[in-house]
């Protein structure tokens, strides 16, 4: 990792959060790293307005591209704002009314395996410094859109972003019983 210039964020501290009160695992950062390189990726060979990032256990529900075309369509007549758009997750907090049908102001999320970021979002994300200080993506997306319950995840990634969550959403993920988990399965880092 030192030839990238990626560093690990000092992860692990004493907390209630099991999450938190581990090292970082090997998968959570592979996972980090996949995510910025597709946002990289996209920033600099692609003109779409939208980028959609789908991890390869998302499942899209049958009418997704109908749907979601339907609901951008929606946001943009109405004039709503995102960078954001959480396609599928698993809300550990609540979430708030949205601004248009079929859309809420989401809270702290996990499971990032289905979302969708504006063109607009992507120099935002790549500059927030998350290879400098890596953490697992379930943690830097939430981040940047609300303040994180952890205060030094707080300070190093205050908000910047709008978001907004799709509901019902459009995608679900594969049980971890069926399709494993990337993450969970993988060794600590460091040990």
């Amino acid at each position: 990792m030192q030839d990238s210039g990626a560093k690990l964020f000092d992860w692990q501290i004493d907390s209630d959060n099991p999450w938190w009160n581990r090292p970082l695992k090997y998968g959570e950062i592979g996972c980090t790293l996949a995510h910025l390189a597709c946002w990289s990726q996209a920033d600099e060979h692609s003109n779409a307005p939208y980028i959609l990032i789908l991890e390869d256990d998302a499942v899209l529900n049958p009418g997704f591209l109908d749907t979601l075309l339907a609901g951008l369509h929606r946001l943009q007549e109405q004039a709503i704002e995102f960078d954001l758009l959480y396609i599928g997750r698993y809300p550990l907090e609540p979430d708030r009314p949205g601004p248009a049908t079929g859309f809420v102001r989401p809270g702290y999320s996990h499971c990032s395996y289905a979302y969708l970021l504006t063109r607009t979002a992507l120099p935002i994300m790549l500059a927030a410094g998350l290879a400098q200080a890596i953490i697992p993506i379930d943690e830097f997306l939430p981040a940047l859109y609300l303040p994180h319950p952890r205060p030094d995840l707080r300070a190093r990634f205050p908000p910047q972003l709008t978001a907004l969550a799709v509901h019902p959403p459009l995608a679900t993920q594969r049980a971890k019983t069926e399709a494993g988990s990337d993450t969970e399965n993988s060794d600590f880092a460091g040990t």
